[in-house]
């Protein structure tokens, strides 16, 4: 009998209040681990290709480069960096009926190698129905409805498949621990099996993955270590689009961006990102500006919408979507003690149209314009003029990444003006494209 923590896998021979790893209390708890299952061990030892034990010279291996495993659906491919690789294992994790299970099912019908795919939470014929509305028209999808690994080690033993889904790694229980499946000490265990048969064998792995009400992946924080990939699939159940975001890769770019539309028969890929976050109105567009951000290696044009309207309550109201709610409160002060517009006290509202979340700092100088804009009256800012640049406390523009592929994604979607930082002038000196670039050095410069 051991002791396990359930924030972060601390194993210990006694109780303990307080975890001397991660420093939580009340968290230890009483588990009982079987070192010898003969089932179990017979499993793997039958799968087993290890080398030869012991440690080589770096000069001596072999690292020729190894084929990804593609899929059908090129967005899923690019998000983890060109295509499955042989011997991965990647975690996906979503909130409940977002989508995940029927993206790698989707996946999984029209792969062109063998894949079996592991449900513990439906049935045969529940998956089946789903299938059928996807339109598939292969026969290398096998079915297992299962939670023991050791018998879901045996049937890819004697299906010998290339690719493996697990739905979900909640449900999975190993009989090496006498726990209940679901709890800390059964998923870290089972992620431990799965990530060790994928390394010695080849095939690729994937596990879906429950989330928590804070939006973390259900289970210890070792889980997202052990994985190769964390892929977290996010959306609104009432809107139709889903976003696939990269958070870890050690095969390729993380922080990659995959867009899909849910409709009646799956999930379809949405090849063209820019024209669901632009909108075609050409009414009003006061406090509206268009900014370029990059996520992963793509750049994407947003809208950035913006309110700032008079308060009439005591305290004035700060809300963003898809906006850190911390760097807006930071822009509002620096838009107002740099440019002298008084908004301190009033109701700001900040909206990225689109559903997606913003996490790059070009996107700061677009939410500055969406500023000037709703501030005065009757002022819109030019519909073809795109916005990009980091600000910082002083109010200075300050450079950002790749600035050349986005001012070259900004011409491609018909813009005529490109706003951004004057340090940037020695790295857009060779640009000789259409678009009118205007370098600015302070966001006082946006006024003239």
């Amino acid at each position: 009998m051991i002791y396990i923590c359930e924030a972060c896998s601390y194993e210990s021979a006694k109780w303990m209040g307080k975890c001397p790893s991660c420093k939580a209390w009340n968290t230890f708890h009483e588990t009982e681990i079987h070192k010898s299952d003969k089932e179990t061990n017979q499993g793997l030892a039958q799968l087993s290709e290890r080398g030869p034990n012991g440690a080589i010279p770096i000069d001596e291996i072999n690292a020729k480069e190894v084929p990804r495993l593609k899929s059908h659906d090129e967005e899923f491919n690019r998000v983890v960096g060109g295509g499955i690789m042989p011997g991965s294992i990647t975690l996906i994790g979503g909130e409940p009926g977002i989508g995940k299970s029927t993206l790698l099912l989707q996946i999984a019908l029209h792969f062109s190698q063998k894949v079996l795919y592991v449900s513990g939470e439906e049935s045969l014929v529940q998956i089946k129905g789903r299938a059928d509305r996807m339109k598939y028209s292969t026969t290398n999808c096998l079915l297992l409805t299962e939670t023991n690994t050791s018998k879901i080690f045996q049937e890819i033993k004697k299906q010998k498949v290339e690719l493996l889904v697990i739905d979900s790694i909640q449900t999975m229980q190993s009989p090496t621990v006498d726990a209940l499946p679901g709890s800390m000490s059964q998923i870290r265990e089972c992620a431990g099996e799965f990530q060790r048969f994928a390394k010695q064998h080849g095939i690729a792995v994937i596990l879906i993955g429950h989330i928590t009400k804070d939006g973390q992946l259900a289970g210890p924080k070792v889980l997202e270590h052990i994985v190769d990939t964390v892929l977290q699939f996010e959306g609104d159940q009432h809107h139709a689009h889903r976003i696939l975001r990269s958070q870890k890769n050690r095969f390729g770019p993380a922080a990659e961006l995959g867009i899909y539309e849910m409709q009646s028969s799956g999930l379809h890929a949405v090849t063209d990102p820019t024209s669901i976050m632009l909108s075609n109105q050409e009414g009003q567009r006061e406090g509206v500006s268009t900014g370029c951000i990059l996520e992963g290696i793509r750049p994407l044009l947003i809208e950035t919408q913006s309110l700032v309207s008079p308060s009439y309550y005591g305290t004035p109201q700060r809300s963003s979507t898809g906006f850190d709610n911390r760097r807006l409160h930071m822009l509002i002060a620096v838009f107002e003690k740099r440019i002298q517009f008084p908004i301190g006290a009033k109701d700001v509202f900040l909206n990225i149209a689109g559903g997606i979340k913003v996490t790059d700092p070009g996107a700061d100088l677009a939410v500055i314009a969406s500023f000037l804009s709703s501030c005065i009256e009757q002022f819109t800012m030019p519909k073809k003029a795109v916005y990009c640049g980091e600000i910082g406390l002083s109010g200075e523009v300050r450079p950002v990444s790749r600035i050349l592929q986005r001012v070259v994604e900004a011409e491609k979607r018909g813009m005529t003006t490109f706003v951004t930082s004057a340090q940037h002038k020695k790295a857009l000196s060779d640009y000789k494209g259409s678009l009118s670039l205007q370098l600015i050095s302070h966001i006082r410069e946006l006024i003239d």
